[in-house]
């Protein structure tokens, strides 16, 4: 893989690429010959077996740089499995290479990273910027859950994967000494402070307001033990010696200017416990707070605020104090370094050791293979997901054929009929208590696994399959590397065969539709129905799971068309077939309706925006209008009430339903 990172200048942040060949992975890093960091200047020194090319930089802000195009167009002429761009979907650098990278005609695909945690709509030409490149994007990796949560939802079709910033691994493991000892001289015990010992805050970083220092000096001035060493550069360089003298801790407070990265861990050992009380405001929250894991690595303990993923950081491994209360701050620093010390040591080495560079480096190896062409299958299970709702003798009819399988059932309806009967039949039974819709109760199922890495059959409980079926649905799957979900022709009751494959919906498509030239556009990608759907593994992997916005209906549909942009493709398997009693869980068709319609609201607005669903609204509602006034009986009926659901919005119509029961 080639991996382009203006960070990894600075030697202890290439412990990635260094874990990564170590595990017999072929590792190319651009990065930048220079670069400011932490308050000073850093010039790259890289063995020559790291595979470093170094690059010039323009600017200085990490999204606002561009990098000498020359070393990254040589590099794209060549041949790699993975492109790791570890800048941020926004970033001009990262337009720059995903540009270079079209005009190169190279189709290998990208990963980016994301640290940005707030929902920010940045301006022209950087929001059109970010859209390109999580459209261009096959995969992302993201320091935190929020910023994970924000690129899906500003449009990355798969699954953001949550990968810490690496640190080095622990010097001792947990229930040994630690790497820093008390820093007070006269400590009897280094695990403790006593209660008349000075105890030694360190803060590191940028300083700025939103750092917190001003909460520290407050706790200082709060207890007369605390002291503070500060390193770093910034802003309040000048002013923080008059903010600790209108508090009057002038005396306890130390401020040393910028650190080199390589003189970091003598900071850590200088100190007592490390203090991260970071402020939000309204454009800046914490995006990880790597200071805090690599103290934690060193065996020094951390108290930090609740801003931003510094509670998913610290939580567990130190202690997380509210934010900006500078008393709070105070008793949590003493307890820190005294009662708690030995406890939050031995947590945070755990810590430090999840967040080591071998844990990053196993987890973007997951993460580069799901974004590469699967290897051909071996032969693996298929697990079996049946969401319920009422219907036991339908049910019993869908199980039986599949009862000897890794079947799980969740029950949307909460029916102990449903519980017995999957007890009478040995099927795994799950009651999420409450009716969570078909894409939020198929996620429970894949969060707990009965076959990890198995691939996944959808299957409804108006359905019918038998095992030879899904055995040949298996094979023709893996027969196709870039297959992502494959179903069987289809029949109803009565012996009909029914349509299952079909084409993604679009606003132009639905347009056609309504003036009854939708045959013209035939053509194009295509999806399968979930009713009896079988999910690839590798698929699942990259993709996700189903957007739970999408309560009943479209699920799959979203689903296909996000694996569609990521390269992945579906079809139907006609030469083996199963029983389908459409709509054969809901007897109320105006219900069935509205959630129909109100999930294609959902789609087209996710995927084409308000523009996009506008224009399929209209299509919908005129060509509704043109059956009403054509047609008669029950079918006038019926477009009548499609025409009503397009014009009053159809998930305002499905919020009424649910409202109702």
């Amino acid at each position: 893989m080639l991996r382009i990172s203006h960070s990894a200048a600075i030697a202890a942040w290439r412990g990635r690429e260094r874990a990564l060949r170590a595990r017999g992975e072929d590792v190319s890093l651009i990065t930048a010959r220079r670069w400011h960091a932490g308050g000073v200047w850093v010039d790259l020194d890289a063995a020559p077996d790291e595979q470093v090319i170094p690059a010039r930089t323009v600017g200085t802000h990490p999204a606002l740089f561009l990098y000498d195009p020359r070393p990254i167009w040589r590099a794209l002429g060549e041949r790699w499995d993975v492109i790791d761009l570890h800048e941020e979907p926004f970033a001009l650098s990262t337009a720059e290479v995903l540009l270079l990278r079209m005009l190169r005609r190279s189709r290998t695909p990208v990963v980016l990273y994301t640290a940005q945690n707030l929902h920010k709509r940045y301006p022209l030409p950087f929001r059109m910027l970010e859209r390109w490149a999580l459209r261009t994007a096959s995969g992302i990796s993201a320091c935190n859950t929020e910023a994970a949560r924000i690129v899906e939802a500003k449009g990355f079709a798969g699954r953001a994967r949550v990968i810490p910033l690496g640190v080095d691994a622990p010097a001792a493991t947990p229930g040994a000494a630690p790497v820093a000892v008390r820093h007070s001289p006269v400590a009897e015990n280094p695990h403790e402070v006593r209660p008349e010992d000075p105890i030694t805050v360190g803060m590191l970083g940028r300083l700025v307001p939103e750092k917190g220092f001003g909460t520290l000096l407050d706790a200082l001035a709060r207890d007369a033990r605390l002291r503070a060493r500060i390193a770093g550069s910034g802003p309040l360089a000048e002013e923080l010696p008059a903010w600790a003298s209108a508090r009057g801790v002038a005396d306890r407070v130390e401020i040393l200017g910028p650190v080199d990265p390589e003189e970091v861990e003598s900071f850590y050992r200088s100190i007592d416990v490390l203090a991260v009380p970071s402020m939000p405001t309204a454009s800046w929250t914490e995006q990880f707070g790597r200071v805090a894991v690599e103290a934690m690595a060193a065996g020094v303990p951390v108290v930090s605020s609740d801003a931003g993923a510094l509670p998913d950081v610290v939580g567990g491994a130190g202690i997380v104090s509210p934010t900006g209360d500078a008393e709070a701050l105070a008793e949590n620093l003493v307890a820190a370094a005294g009662p708690r010390r030995a406890e939050l040591i031995a947590a945070g080495l755990v810590r430090a050791t999840e967040c080591s560079w071998d844990s990053v480096a196993d987890a973007y190896r997951e993460l580069y293979r799901s974004v590469t062409a699967p290897a051909p299958a071996e032969k693996r299970g298929v697990e079996i997901v049946v969401v319920a709702y009422g219907s036991v003798d339908m049910l019993r009819r869908a199980l039986l054929p599949v009862a000897g399988l890794a079947v799980t059932v969740i029950d949307n309806s909460s029916r102990p009929e449903i519980a017995a009967l999957c007890a009478e039949l040995g099927i795994r039974y799950r009651n999420p208590g409450a009716n969570l819709g078909f894409g939020t109760a198929v996620n429970r199922a894949l969060a707990d696994r009965m076959l990890p890495g198995a691939d996944v059959l959808l299957l409804n409980p108006d359905a019918e399959v038998e095992p030879a079926v899904i055995d040949a649905l298996q094979w023709a799957l893996h027969s196709d590397p870039r297959l992502a979900s494959v179903g069987p022709a289809q029949v109803d009751g009565s012996g009909h065969a029914a349509r299952v494959e079909w084409p993604f919906p679009g606003p132009w498509r639905a347009l056609l539709d309504a003036v009854g030239l939708g045959r013209v556009a035939a053509g194009g990608p295509q999806f399968v129905i979930g009713s009896v759907l079988l999910l690839r593994a590798e698929a699942l992997a990259q993709v996700g799971g189903f957007d739970e916005r999408f309560f009943l209906y479209a699920e799959e549909t979203d689903w296909a068309y996000r694996a569609h942009r990521l390269g992945w493709k579906h079809r139907a398997v006609p030469e083996v077939s199963a029983l389908h009693l459409a709509g054969g869980t809901s007897s109320d068709p105006r219900r069935r309706e509205a959630y129909f319609f109100a999930s294609q609201e959902r789609y087209y607005r996710k995927h084409f925006g308000a523009a996009g669903w506008g224009l399929a609204r209209f299509a919908g509602w005129a060509g509704a209008m043109a059956r009403a006034i054509l047609l008669r009986g029950e079918r006038r009926t019926q477009a009548r009430r499609r025409a009503a659901i397009h014009r009053l919005g159809p998930v305002r119509v499905e919020a009424r339903f649910r409202e109702a029961g």
